[in-house]
């Protein structure tokens, strides 16, 4: 069972600590690199536990609501990149929030605490995957390694590569021949 407190010291741990919340940007900043918040439910997950950091792993638990499950497909994404990734059912205890006599906890001016279903995504990064996309490269296996400043430059070339798209618009727009004009 997870607890609204609990994540909330988990937290102010990491604003206390500015290696921990350093680190803990350096996950987010892989996590948006290989592109998971485009899956469905991604940008909706929020913190329960973490930055755990051993010698080559960092390990971060987040939590969804029940019905905004997370799309799996971007767990197998990060699977691609050596993490590893685990969910589970959980729920979440926290207050209700009060509205009516019925909804204060006895002898207490604190509200009845509910149990809501969440989903918990445990995801374990290698530490060199975040060096890595830090540098600017990803290595995908031993022999495959990825330049993703390469990548960006590439893409800047295509985007910025004359096109005849205008052309073909504006010839789209004129009307053809055999056509009345409005």
């Amino acid at each position: 069972m997870t607890d609204e407190v609990d994540i909330i010291k988990n937290i102010s741990t990491i604003y206390d600590s500015n290696s921990s919340l350093r680190i803990l940007k350096d996950f987010e900043r892989v996590i948006d690199e290989l592109n998971l918040y485009v899956f469905m439910n991604w940008e909706d997950g929020e913190l329960v536990s973490g930055p755990i950091v051993s010698k080559h792993w960092v390990e971060c638990t987040f939590m969804w609501p029940e019905k905004k499950m997370p799309d799996p497909s971007g767990g197998k994404t990060l699977l691609d990149y050596g993490c590893k990734v685990a969910y589970s059912k959980d729920t979440l205890n926290e207050p209700r929030k009060i509205e009516k006599p019925d909804d204060i906890r006895p002898n207490s001016k604190k509200g009845v605490m509910e149990k809501k279903p969440i989903w918990l995504v445990h995801i374990k990064m290698p530490k060199r995957l975040m060096i890595d996309i830090f540098k600017g490269t990803v290595r995908t296996s031993k022999d495959n390694i990825i330049d993703l400043e390469a990548i960006y430059q590439y893409a800047d070339t295509v985007k910025n590569a004359p096109t005849n798209v205008a052309a073909d618009a504006n010839a789209a727009q004129e009307p053809m021949a055999d056509e009345p004009v409005a």
